[in-house]
């Protein structure tokens, strides 16, 4: 039978990887992958109208307003108040159109600061988040607490993912919004064409003392994990996209990583007037691993380089 897939917040780094997925498989479902310039989805009205428009027996919910450390620690009420609109608009609507299955996507920040590693799905809600981003974590907490209602009161299936930190083609590069890894690909790459210093003279500076570790998830691996979520996962609970815990690297194995995809020869240094943020939020993948044994993650390496490439191949066009 086939399916009108909306999928929100289509044009960005997920919506994009899934996007680059649906098109290498024969299917017969109509996809729409929705930009935030063709709906403001603050607004019920305009929410309203697309589903009106569209008619889709599916969502997959990737829009949010989504930023880095430092523009999340300076703007906690906008980051609140807008995801919290956003979030209740769509799945209100989902249950207004009689939707039959809605993926919404969380994050692995939500979970509280103060905890035991590794994370799983049954801590998210164990104590407060990381006061850096406290606004954008409960808002996210929220569509966990809004599918449970939703089930209980109508039944719906309205499940939610939590990836580790994502990246790869299509990211946002804008430095100040940018996350960890496209902010110092974009940093990198300024240095490397400034024709006024010699190549073994220029410095790579990363913000923070590069001792956190984290799970980075390839986005094109995310996108097949969302899609097999889509057609298989039918619980409400959260779910964890993440890779294995050994795969967890620090922040300073990440710039050495990106310093080589770049052949870069100059030097690498850190700036430690800069804040770290969380020390680490290791999540466990049981659960996943559980239903999904043989998934095949891209190495890490691998996945850098890539993204690195396409960044240099689209410099002109990607959002910095």
């Amino acid at each position: 039978m086939k399916r009108n897939i909306l999928v929100t917040g289509g044009t960005g780094l997920v919506g994009k990887a899934i996007e680059s997925i649906v098109k290498g498989k024969d299917s017969e479902d109509n996809f729409l992958f929705l930009s935030s310039k063709c709906c403001d989805l603050t607004s019920l009205s305009d929410t309203r109208r697309l589903f009106d428009e569209f008619r889709p027996t599916h969502v997959i919910h990737l829009a949010a307003m989504v930023g880095g450390l430092f523009h999340n620690m300076n703007n906690n009420l906008d980051f609140l108040r807008k995801n919290m609109q956003i979030n209740d608009n769509v799945l209100a609507l989902c249950h207004e159109f009689n939707v039959k299955k809605v993926v919404s996507c969380l994050s692995t920040c939500i979970f509280p600061d103060k905890t035991t590693y590794p994370i799983d799905e049954t801590m998210v809600h164990n104590g407060p988040p990381h006061d850096s981003n406290y606004g954008y974590s409960y808002a996210k907490r929220l569509i966990d607490i809004t599918n449970r209602a939703y089930h209980d009161q109508f039944g719906h299936t309205f499940t939610s993912v939590i990836p580790c930190n994502v990246f790869g083609p299509h990211d946002n590069f804008k430095p100040g919004v940018s996350h960890v890894i496209p902010g110092m690909i974009h940093r990198l790459y300024e240095v490397i064409r400034n024709p006024d210093i010699p190549e073994e003279e220029k410095i790579f500076t990363v913000f923070g003392t590069g001792k956190p570790l984290r799970q980075f998830i390839y986005s094109l691996d995310l996108a097949r994990l969302f899609l097999w979520t889509l057609d298989h996962y039918e619980s409400v609970d959260p779910l964890i996209l993440s890779v294995d815990e050994e795969d967890e690297v620090s922040i300073s194995d990440v710039a050495k990583s990106i310093a080589k995809a770049f052949d870069f020869r100059g030097k690498i240094e850190f700036d430690t007037t800069k804040a770290d943020g969380q020390f680490k939020k290791t999540a466990s993948n049981r659960k996943l691993r559980g239903l999904l044994p043989d998934f095949q993650f891209t190495p890490f390496d691998e996945a850098i380089q890539a993204s690195v490439t396409w960044y240099r191949e689209n410099y002109e066009n990607a959002r910095k």
